[in-house]
C-alpha cells in the first residue's frame, strides 16, 4: 500500500497525467458527439449505442502516450533508480506503478465511456440508446477495462525502451496502423490479425455486434474479425498485457541491477 501511494503521488506531481487525461476525454468525446450528431435517424446510419463508443480508440492511444510517460519519464530523470535504492524489489516497484497507471486509465475510460454515451442522449434524444442489454453493458462499462489494459502494455513497452519518443512512437504506429496493415499479407495476413491484441479487444467491447448497427453497412454484423468469444476475448488481451508486463520486469530487473 505504500508503494502505491508513494506512485501516486508521483504519478499527479507531473502535469502530462492531466492533460493526457483531460486529451483523452476531449478526444473521445468529442469525436462520438461528431458522428452521433451527423447521424440520420431515418437513414442507413442511425445512431446507437454502438456509435456512442465511435472515439474510443483515439482516447485510447492518448492513454498508452500517458502511461508510457509515467515510467519513461523517471528513466530520463533518474528518479527510478533513487525509487530502486529505497525499494530493492523491482518487481514490486513496477507492479505497483503499473497499478496505479491501470487504475487511472480505468477511470479515465468510464467516464469517456458514459460521457460520450450521455452526451449521445444529449444530442439524439429520440434516439434508442438505452442500455437495455448484455451487449450495450460491455460496449459502454467495458471500454474502461480495455484502457487499463492498453496501459498495462503501454507501462511494459516504456519499460523496456526506457525512451519516452521511441515507446510513445512504437505504441502508436502499432495500435493505429499495424494491426491493421497485418490484414494486406497475401494468404496469411486475415488469419494472423484475428489474434492480434488490439483486434481481440475490440471484439469484447462490439461483440457480435447487437449494440452497433449503424456503424457499418450490415446493421449488426461483428464489428471484429476475432475469433475468440466476447468473455475470452478480454482474458485473451489481459493475458497478453500481464505476459508482457512480466517480459518487461524480467528485463527490467536484470538489467537496472
Amino acid at each position: 500500500m505504500t508503494l502505491l501511494a508513494v506512485e501516486r503521488m508521483k504519478l499527479f506531481t507531473t502535469r502530462s497525467p492531466w492533460w493526457c487525461a483531460l486529451v483523452a476525454l476531449a478526444v473521445t468525446i468529442g469525436f462520438s458527439a461528431l458522428i452521433v450528431g451527423n447521424a440520420d435517424d431515418n437513414g442507413e446510419f442511425t445512431a446507437t449505442v454502438g456509435s456512442t463508443q465511435f472515439g474510443y480508440s483515439f482516447g485510447m492511444a492518448v492513454i498508452m502516450v500517458l502511461a508510457a510517460l509515467a515510467v519513461t519519464t523517471e528513466y530520463r530523470f533518474g528518479t527510478i533508480r533513487t525509487t530502486f535504492q529505497a525499494v530493492p524489489n523491482r518487481a514490486a516497484v513496477l507492479v505497483a506503478k503499473t497499478t496505479v497507471v491501470a487504475l487511472v486509465a480505468l477511470v479515465i475510460g468510464e467516464l469517456s465511456a458514459f460521457g460520450s454515451w450521455g452526451l449521445a442522449n444529449v444530442l439524439k434524444p429520440q434516439a434508442d440508446l438505452a442500455l437495455d442489454s448484455g451487449a450495450d453493458w460491455i460496449n459502454v462499462a467495458g471500454v474502461g477495462a480495455v484502457y487499463a489494459l492498453a496501459a498495462v502494455i503501454a507501462v511494459a513497452v516504456g519499460i523496456l525502451l526506457r525512451h519516452s519518443a521511441g515507446a510513445i512512437a512504437l505504441l502508436l504506429i502499432y495500435a493505429l496502423a499495424v494491426e491493421d496493415l497485418v490484414r494486406l499479407i497475401p494468404s496469411i495476413g486475415d488469419d494472423i490479425y484475428q489474434w492480434l491484441p488490439f483486434n481481440v479487444a475490440n471484439k469484447f467491447l462490439t461483440g457480435d455486434g447487437l449494440s452497433n448497427m449503424g456503424r457499418n453497412a450490415d446493421a449488426g454484423a461483428p464489428m471484429s474479425t476475432a475469433v475468440l468469444s466476447q468473455g475470452w476475448s478480454l482474458a485473451y488481451f489481459a493475458a497478453v498485457a500481464v505476459a508482457l508486463l512480466a517480459i518487461a520486469i524480467g528485463v527490467a530487473r536484470k538489467r537496472d541491477a
